[in-house]
């Protein structure tokens, strides 16, 4: 009875010694864990990185190792995959600061807390691909003009003035998809009225340009793009003053000369009918309207000189 006392004794005691050594094992795996995979390289710094649309997770990961923001691109996007919502990865730069553990780098990623000020520009109707592109090289520091301007080109009237939120490291590409992105996206809803009026989207979209530059309000845009859609049926030239090209050639100018906005967009589709053919503006800018040509020269004696 003794002896076997003993032997279970002993057998408890090798038992324990074990589970101490596993234990042991653990938590030294553990340490190991933390202290090279779950913490930020040595030497980190902060580190803005830049994540265009569409994007992998993979690609992600890898770009933080290789830029010693992480110190397992593996932890990385496992993290990222368990942490991420549905709506995916959000496009845009991010601002990681120094010695950020994986968990956080992981968290900043997969819910698109960017950690920086995205750079605020206003792009208002009437603006010339030309304006646009003078007010990016005053908001971004590193802007490219030229490359810019090479790939607008053909696409004035398509860049819808607007409020963006841009961020410092976006590529002319991607600016150029936001601007383009919107204006399909804000026009979806009026286009069967396109259809439906006989007309197509390059004409509507020229005839806005010009109502952009032509009518100073919601009052007077509606009644100008009767006038000029009439002046075009009745073969007459359009004679308007944001295109002197109008003034010899009869009918549209051959592309937009400004990117309109929507109130523009709307009135060229559903001009207001009225007996006017003619108009001009004041000095105050108020706009006066004519049936006859004889009553438009009266108004040029009583306005304009």
């Amino acid at each position: 009875m003794e002896e076997n006392n003993k032997d279970f004794l002993l057998i408890k005691k090798i038992y324990s010694n074990k589970k101490i050594i596993i234990y042991g094992i653990i938590i030294v795996l553990l340490v190991f864990i933390f202290n090279f995979l779950l913490l930020a390289p040595n030497g980190s710094k902060d580190e803005i990185i830049h994540i265009p649309n569409g994007k992998s997770v993979d690609s992600i990961s890898l770009e933080l190792e290789q830029k010693k923001v992480v110190k397992s691109d593996f932890i990385l996007k496992l993290f990222i995959r368990v942490m991420k919502s549905d709506r995916g990865i959000i496009s845009g730069d991010y601002l990681i600061k120094k010695n950020s553990p994986v968990f956080l780098v992981s968290w900043q990623i997969a819910r698109g807390h960017h950690n920086i000020e995205p750079i605020r520009v206003t792009i208002k109707e009437g603006l010339k691909n030309e304006d646009i592109a003078s007010l990016l090289t005053n908001k971004f520091v590193d802007f490219n003009k030229n490359l810019f301007l090479t790939q607008v080109e053909g696409k004035q009237g398509y860049l819808f003035p607007d409020t963006y939120f841009l961020y410092p490291l976006d590529t002319v590409e991607e600016i150029i998809n936001k601007l383009s992105t919107n204006f399909e996206n804000r026009i979806k809803n009026v286009k069967p009225l396109i259809v439906s009026n006989g007309k197509n989207l390059p004409e509507i979209i020229t005839m806005a340009s010009i109502l952009q530059g032509e009518a100073s309000g919601i009052s007077d845009i509606y009644i100008i793009s009767g006038i000029l859609w009439k002046r075009i049926s009745l073969g007459m030239p359009l004679q308007v003053d944001v295109a002197k090209s109008t003034y010899d050639t009869k009918g549209l100018p051959s592309n937009p000369i400004n990117n309109p906005g929507l109130l523009a967009i709307k009135a060229a589709i559903e001009p207001l009918d009225s007996s006017y053919l003619y108009y001009l503006h004041d000095k105050n800018g108020k706009v006066h309207y004519a049936v006859t040509y004889e009553e438009h020269k009266r108004n040029i004696d009583n306005y304009l000189r």
